[in-house]
């Protein structure tokens, strides 16, 4: 399954963006702009990305394209070279919902079930986390028991949709311990990646590595972490490694 669009986060402060088009949309997108720390500039000036907010785009389109801007244009997924998708912030934590231009309408509706769901205080986590830093790495050196340990940890303890306490990522340093190996056995009842229980759904974004039948389809696979191993077998493996193992078959 190839992905309609890469998503990636692009710092803006300081950097000029070119908006072309004025009313209530082209102000609501100045105003993202400025949140994100943009310089807001019109079409003579030099940028990378620009944002067209008019009636009849076409020719602005043209023109910058021909400069090798990448261009956003209001209502037209069309003359689209990248989209802007509705934001939950809990800074640091940024969750962007895009549907490629096809329902803006769709995204914000997204977003407001997320903005209930994720914890307002998901940002201070994040925020311990990346403070906890040497002390993680001091804890676990190897990067593979340290990507086991943060894992269980976010599984548990440190789960991103609870509330948690200034110091709950000292309290989980103090007391964790090295996750042990696990062997997770699933019996697909189909191959589409929307019938695939909340237990399997899970355990597949958090395995390290996924064995798995010939006849799993890549839609499942692909469920998987990205970094995960996909390994071809024919039957579960004696020893599956370190950390959580995945194995998947078709049900008979």
């Amino acid at each position: 399954m190839s992905l309609a669009a890469l998503p990636i986060f692009v710092k803006l402060a300081g950097r000029p963006v070119i908006l072309i088009g004025t009313g209530e949309i082209a102000d609501a997108k100045r105003r993202l702009l400025e949140r994100a720390g943009a310089r807001v500039v019109d079409e003579a000036a030099a940028a990378a990305l620009a944002i067209v907010a008019v009636e009849a785009p076409e020719p602005i389109v043209v023109r910058l394209r021909a400069r090798g801007v990448l261009v956003n244009t209001v209502d037209r997924p069309d003359l689209c070279d990248f989209t802007l998708p509705a934001i939950v912030d809990r800074d640091p934590v940024l969750v962007a919902v895009g549907t490629g231009g096809v329902s803006a309408g769709l995204a914000a509706a997204l977003r407001q079930r997320l903005e209930v769901v994720l914890p307002v205080g998901l940002g201070g986590l994040a925020r311990a986390l990346a403070a906890a830093k040497p002390a993680i790495r001091r804890r676990w050196p190897e990067s593979g028991a340290r990507r086991r340990a943060l894992g269980a940890a976010l599984a548990g303890p440190l789960d991103p949709l609870w509330e948690h306490e200034e110091d709950a990522v000292a309290t989980w340093l103090a007391d964790a311990a090295e996750p042990a190996p696990a062997l997770l056995r699933f019996a697909l009842a189909s191959g589409d990646p929307d019938d695939l229980s909340l237990r399997q759904a899970r355990a597949l974004a958090q395995a390290e590595r996924v064995y798995h039948r010939p006849e799993v389809p890549n839609a499942i696979l692909d469920r998987a972490r990205a970094d995960a191993a996909r390994i071809a077998c024919e039957a579960a493996p004696a020893a599956s490694g370190t950390g959580l193992s995945v194995y998947l078959e078709m049900a008979r």
